[in-house]
């Protein structure tokens, strides 16, 4: 079990798409190594992650949110149909319904209101009309998870309150400067990275979103870290790289899991938890 550090530590969830998977590796050995933390909080997939494991921040809940990983399916996330495909010529929000993600959040997540989860809950959104970053810490958490995953042009948008909600990656990628409002001294980042041995671009329109949004989340992650590392003990696990997976391939998390529980767990035994610094694999590079 590791020692208790002084002050709030925050777990800090990036947002990736497929990638989220990444996340569950990393939370798999942090938890076995015994570190717990104060609060969670995310963006995104992240959110859906921290949102999860905020309910039951054990072993097991993470065992069973890798069961869920492992039970994606694409079509689940992203349903495609002719009326939304349609809809891109007319006056449709989103090239995807949000529906199927909804049932899947509804389906399993084990509470209904943010306050409600066992550990502290922060959810950041984005507001879409002028772009300042939005945390949920109360209320609806279906909404307001479905508002932080709400990819501008693929998803539609999420009203909350008076407010229309987008993807919380756009303002605030991965949420540290949250965190360090909420109160945290010690910020565990769990980063998702980006697809850096890709040796063609995605073929798909979504695809090619993600990665380019999964890109701008690690790239602008950097300077977060950076602002930050003179004044909070600033921890960031490092993300899979060598990566040559689809933001937008939700078949492969099982391997994303297998190879994140490895490389996170190797790291913690190295002494990860004592030395701060940026991993290399999100800055930009070639591989």
């Amino acid at each position: 079990m590791e020692p208790r550090a002084n002050g709030k530590t925050a777990f800090v969830f990036a947002g990736g798409g497929s990638f989220g998977a990444i996340q569950v590796g990393m939370l798999h050995a942090l938890v076995a190594h015994g570190v717990q933390p104060d609060l969670v909080v995310g963006a995104s997939v992240g959110a859906i992650n921290c949102a999860y494991f905020a309910g039951n921040p054990t072993l097991a809940g993470v065992r069973r949110l890798e069961q869920l990983w492992c039970g994606l399916k694409r079509s689940t996330i992203f349903p495609m149909t002719l009326s939304r495909i349609a809809g891109l010529f007319s006056r449709s929000p989103s090239l995807v319904d949000s529906s199927g993600l909804r049932g899947l959040i509804e389906q399993h997540l084990p509470y209904s209101r943010l306050e409600q989860a066992a550990l502290p809950l922060h959810v950041v959104a984005t507001e879409q009309l002028h772009g300042h970053p939005v945390c949920l810490s109360s209320g609806p958490a279906v909404e307001a998870i479905l508002a932080s995953c709400a990819i501008p042009a693929i998803f539609p948008p999420v009203l909350v309150g008076k407010d229309y909600l987008i993807d919380g990656a756009i303002a605030s990628n991965t949420p540290v400067m949250t965190a360090v409002v909420l109160g945290a001294t010690r910020l565990i980042v769990l980063p998702t990275g980006y697809a850096c041995a890709l040796t063609e671009p995605p073929a798909s329109a979504i695809g090619s979103a993600l990665h380019a949004l999964n890109m701008l989340i690690a790239h602008q992650l950097v300077q977060d870290l950076e602002l930050l590392a003179d004044r909070f003990e600033v921890l960031t696990v490092p993300p899979l790289c060598p990566l040559a997976a689809s933001a937008y391939d939700f078949s492969r998390a099982p391997e994303l899991i297998e190879r994140a529980e490895h490389t996170t767990r190797h790291w913690l035994e190295r002494g990860g938890l004592q030395q701060q610094g940026i991993p290399g694999a999100l800055r930009p590079h070639v591989d």
